[in-house]
């Protein structure tokens, strides 16, 4: 099984903490040292995700359920956006984050907020966050928030500025349990409903209207 960079302090500190309470004959205070590596494990999974094939898709970034699917015309720092989808993720979802198309970093914005339960509407705009700006090929532009919860206190972001990434890519996560936005512009048709479980990388969450011409890049039409 696949682990995360992240987890590896977190499942090796809880494991040499069994080992020492079983050594020193502390066998409850072992076990539950042993439970915690495994519980460790367990969240900082990640699974392999094979994004499927087909033209204009948008899929999820994230594991968990949808939440909310909302009209969010003009939100910030997304002012192209007409659609939000938020996912919200359990602490028993993966939470591994991955780009919702190819395309490239046009923005990596980190703000500080508070911590309010993650599946509430104000977590969207008052808790802490970090926005990525992605740009596809065809120069359409999309949001993805990623947004910390009430235990979540530390979001990873792998990528910056600039960079590449494919349909589907990690580019970061969120600990224990958190909710991630993700903004749609205009000419996009939402494909799935609220209360839906969702994969990220894999699950299909909108899709681009093949009657919306991309806008020109360089020059070029995509």
């Amino acid at each position: 099984m696949r682990i995360a960079r992240e987890g590896y302090s977190f499942i090796f500190t809880a494991a040499l903490l069994a080992v020492i309470a079983a050594l020193t004959g502390w066998k409850w205070a072992a076990a539950g040292f042993g439970l915690l590596t495994l519980a460790f494990v367990g969240f900082f999974r990640d699974p392999e995700r094979i994004p499927p094939a087909g033209e204009g898709l948008i899929l999820s970034p994230a594991d968990g359920r949808v939440a909310e699917i909302r009209h969010a015309e003009g939100a910030e720092p997304f002012g192209e956006a007409r659609t939000r989808v938020s996912v919200f993720l359990s602490p028993l979802d993966v939470h591994v984050n991955r780009a919702p198309v190819g395309g490239i970093v046009e923005e990596v914005q980190y703000r500080k907020g508070r911590f309010l339960a993650a599946y509430k509407e104000k977590a969207s705009e008052s808790n802490e966050r970090n926005a990525l700006t992605i740009v596809d090929p065809g120069g359409r532009k999309l949001g993805v928030v990623q947004i910390a919860g009430v235990v979540a206190r530390r979001i990873v972001c792998r990528v910056k500025k600039g960079d590449s990434l494919e349909a589907g890519q990690r580019f970061g996560m969120i600990m224990f349990g958190s909710r991630v936005d993700l903004f749609l512009p205009n000419g996009s048709r939402v494909e799935v409903v609220e209360g839906r479980h969702v994969k990220g990388g894999e699950s299909i969450l909108a899709r681009f209207d093949k009657l919306t011409a991309p806008r020109t890049i360089e020059g070029r039409s995509a």
